[in-house]
């Protein structure tokens, strides 16, 4: 017969189990890519934050780059390799924290389902290097009714 205590017990592992598996199968964009390091270069190359959320998934506080703000002309860069990702042209404010657009460049993102946070979302990566720039929702504006939300530490602007 199984008691109060062993219930209990057994629901708490349970779920530390199911959240230790979906932690695992939260890095999508795995595979090859054009543009490879290796993951010292990786760490030589990227600060610790870049470092978090290109090549770890992370995602960056909201609110905090100066990128989500800037509406200057230009093009987004993948901050892991420098491949033309966004154009300033599709960027609006989406008012929740992070550079958003409405398309990316053509081919210039790849997808993944990320199953995380008890969730299933659509990871964006960069095609070239396969860094992590966020996820794409379908709350967005028309004409795609798609919001790329990007971590900014993911991206470098490039004014044109």
């Amino acid at each position: 017969m199984i008691d109060r205590r062993n219930f209990l017990l057994a629901g708490t592992l349970a779920t530390g189990a199911a959240a230790f598996g979906l932690a695992l199968t939260a890095k999508g964009a795995e595979g090859e890519f054009p543009f490879t390091l290796t993951d010292a270069e990786w760490r030589e190359r990227l600060d610790e934050m870049e470092y978090y959320v290109l090549r770890e998934h992370g995602t960056e506080r909201a609110f905090t780059s100066e990128l989500d703000k800037l509406y200057e002309p230009g093009i987004y860069n993948c901050a892991g390799c420098g491949q033309a990702l966004y154009s300033s042209e599709a960027k609006y404010d989406s008012r929740t924290g992070w550079p958003s657009f409405w398309e990316a460049l053509p081919g210039a993102i790849g997808t993944s389902v990320d199953t995380s946070f008890m969730m299933t979302r659509t990871e964006c990566h960069c095609s070239n290097c396969g860094g992590h720039q966020g996820h794409i929702f379908d709350d967005g504006p028309e004409p795609t009714g798609k919001r790329h939300c990007i971590n900014g530490v993911a991206l470098t602007f490039v004014a044109a």
